[in-house]
């Protein structure tokens, strides 16, 4: 599994939106230049955010961007499958996907479904509000 760029930076602009929310509307130009990320790009990545009603947008003088929500309420797992989709480490474990004929007899499907788990487990444990908290080396 490899998290794309455009999946990182809205992380990392969901963080910084949620360390500055006492401000309002937060310009783009303003988290861009903080997460050094070209504002083009973040558009894009932005734009995906807005449609999945993470953040509300507000055009003209005072605008920008704000959470919908608290920070607390955000799991990294929905905003990384909002922006990458599923997270199924095979195909035929997607979601929306016909049940393969050898399922049954499939001796790395147990596998398959256990590092999925770990996946989705471990990611859906973490919020944004985490994310905000000064990171600790183990």
């Amino acid at each position: 599994m490899m998290i794309s760029t455009k999946g990182r930076y809205a992380l990392r602009f969901l963080v910084d939106l949620a360390e500055h929310q006492g401000e309002g509307f937060v310009p783009l130009k303003d988290v861009a230049a903080r997460q050094e990320i070209s504002e083009k790009y973040l558009e894009i990545v932005v734009k995906e955010l807005v449609k999945g009603g993470l953040l509300a947008a507000m055009r003209g003088k005072g605008g920008g961007y704000r959470l919908n929500s608290p920070p607390e309420e955000y799991s990294i797992k929905s905003v990384i499958e909002l922006l990458e989709g599923t997270l199924v480490p095979v195909s035929c474990l997607e979601p929306e996907r016909e049940v393969c004929p050898r399922k049954e007899k499939c001796r790395t499907l147990p596998l398959w479904q256990g590092l999925d788990r770990v996946i989705s487990d471990y990611l859906a444990q973490f919020t944004l509000a985490d994310l905000m908290e000064k990171p600790t080396v183990p």
